[in-house]
């Protein structure tokens, strides 16, 4: 004779195993769980909010497109109104007359040499830095950071007399040189962390299958930080492609010009020509839209990376 607790109804008697019929369906409603819809962080408002946001950013870039597609005459007496009938002559007068050609060429091989200087040389002081056990590599990581204290716009001076003195003034070599060195402290910071979270076992396992240490690092490492690396070479390139004030001091051929210096040789001193001025700033944006399409994926993920256990 069984005793049950007061309460407790069974549907078998002990002793006895429950039908395998029984079991799927107790599973089955336990399973069956109504999901509900997955709602954005924040709620509606927030969503809301960004959107009028995000109408408000396009709006500037809606009026430097259609102004660019206007004549000079047109936007001076009708600063507002609709680019008809289009007109590309703006375009055609920075890329030629404006020598806007050339400027975008410059800035093509400073970005992307400083670019791929700076991360070359972060990938593999951030994996040596994060494997690294010794007191000395935790000092020289400290050392590292220590560039992100201060912006590299207040050291101009010391550049400018560095450059004079090596005659880097008016190179386009120097200027990405001094663009990649910079952007190494930002470098090693996120490389760094990324290389800490991949365990140890990996490397253990290619020196076992008879990779030298160049080639864990080059064939198995790296690859598992791409995001890391394509987000940290997105975020080099932006204020690279964008800065003024180096271009500005630095050169002084205005064959060896970048696109943000170039657009000053279309104000004057007694007129301006804004269609062209707006169809240059249409070419300088342009490279960092696709850049942005292009690298989106790699972007989130680098962000993204190492927030879920």
């Amino acid at each position: 004779m069984s005793v049950v607790p007061a309460g407790i109804g069974t549907a078998e008697e002990p002793g006895t195993a429950a039908s395998p019929d029984h079991v799927a369906a107790q599973g089955g409603s336990r399973s069956r769980r109504p999901r509900g819809r997955t709602k954005p962080v924040g709620g509606r408002t927030a969503s809301v909010l960004l959107w009028v946001y995000a109408a408000f950013a396009l709006v500037p870039l809606l009026l430097m497109v259609s102004s660019s597609f206007r004549s000079n005459g047109d936007l001076i007496s009708n600063p507002l109104g609709a680019p008809w009938p289009l007109s590309f002559d703006a375009y055609r007068e920075a890329w030629t007359a404006g020598n806007f050609a050339t400027y975008f060429g410059n800035s093509l091989m400073v970005t992307l040499g400083a670019v791929a200087l700076s991360t070359t040389v972060a990938t593999m002081a951030s994996y040596a830095l994060a494997r690294g056990r010794s007191r000395v590599f935790r000092w020289l990581e400290s050392l590292f950071l220590s560039g992100l204290m201060l912006p590299i716009h207040l050291a101009i001076l010391p550049i400018f007399y560095l450059f004079d003195g090596v005659g880097l003034i008016d190179s386009r070599l120097g200027l990405a040189l001094m663009y990649g060195a910079s952007g190494v402290p930002f470098s090693i910071f996120v490389l760094t962390t990324f290389f800490r979270q991949l365990p140890a076992e990996l490397e253990e396992a290619a020196t076992l299958d008879g990779a030298n240490a160049w080639q864990t690092f080059w064939r198995v490492m790296v690859p598992l930080v791409r995001p890391a690396v394509a987000t940290v070479a997105v975020f080099r390139f932006v204020p690279i492609w964008n800065d003024f004030l180096f271009p500005l001091v630095l050169l002084r051929n205005q064959d060896k010009y970048t696109l943000p210096v170039g657009l000053t040789t279309f104000f004057g001193e007694n007129a301006t020509n804004y269609a062209a001025v707006f169809a240059g700033l249409v070419i300088t944006t342009i490279p960092l839209i696709l850049l942005f399409l292009v690298a989106t994926k790699q972007i989130v993920a680098g962000l993204t990376a190492g927030m879920a256990k």
